[in-house]
């Protein structure tokens, strides 16, 4: 988001406003003006530190077995190929997604995000 500030965002507030007159009574409830929302309404979390972690899967294993380890050693996980990846942030499932090749790096594109709760 380098250099444009300008990205709206949608409105992620979930609580109603109080207009002070009940709802069946105000007759404009509906009507009210959407409040537009941007980049720059995030700066303060902007240098929030988070850990992202990509879990491809997971595979126990002995420790004599863990140090054997070496380069082009073929470790079998418990998922299957092209199955959904899941993301974490600070330790907590937030998406899934799938592990894309983007010129030469990997990268995960998510395609579901996890409400809390559904995991």
């Amino acid at each position: 988001m380098a250099g444009n500030d300008d990205v709206d965002l949608p409105d992620l507030s979930h609580e109603p406003r109080d207009t002070g007159a009940p709802a069946l009574l105000n007759g404009d409830s509906n009507l009210e003006a959407e409040v537009k929302h941007s980049a720059q309404d995030l700066e303060a979390v902007f240098d929030v530190p988070v850990t992202v972690s990509a879990v491809l899967g997971k595979s126990a294993m002995e420790v004599s077995q863990l140090l054997k380890l070496a380069k082009g050693t073929i470790v079998e996980l418990d998922r299957k190929v092209g199955e959904a990846i899941d993301i974490y942030v600070n330790d907590r499932l937030v998406a899934r997604g799938e592990v894309v090749l983007v010129e030469d790096r990997l990268g995960v594109t998510m395609t579901e995000i996890i409400k809390a709760g559904q995991s």
